[in-house]
């Protein structure tokens, strides 16, 4: 059960590289603006709070990273479980002020992950 737990709290954090990815460097490409049913103008006028809301997700990879490097267990157990609640707070945030779509996107694995992580601690 750990190492499922694991490689799905691996998977959010890939998720969440990816997001930065977008929000960071792709706002105003072609990816970026099918991701975020964005047009080219507004895209432009928003790419720095694009920008913002990328690093931010690139901080709640990192926390899921760190909890799955961390060698003390019961540390590692505490770390994930924040960050992935920190990810479903995040996901239900999104899901009523900007996109309903992002409740299945970030809070439904975000609540996969703290299941599972809970089941193998």
């Amino acid at each position: 059960m750990a190492l499922i737990a694991n490689i799905v709290v691996g998977l959010i954090g890939l998720l969440h590289v990816y997001i930065l990815v977008l929000e960071m460097f792709l706002w105003t490409k072609p990816a970026g603006l099918r991701a975020f049913n964005n047009t080219p103008e507004r895209a432009e006028a928003t790419k720095v709070l694009g920008a913002n809301q990328g690093l931010y997700n690139g901080f709640l990879a990192a926390g899921l990273f760190w909890g799955l490097a961390h060698p003390a267990p019961a540390f590692a157990f505490q770390i994930k479980i924040f960050f992935l609640l920190c990810v479903l707070v995040a996901g239900l945030y999104g899901a009523t002020t900007a996109s309903r779509k992002i409740l299945f996107i970030q809070s439904v694995p975000a609540t996969i992950g703290l299941i599972l992580v809970w089941l193998a601690g």
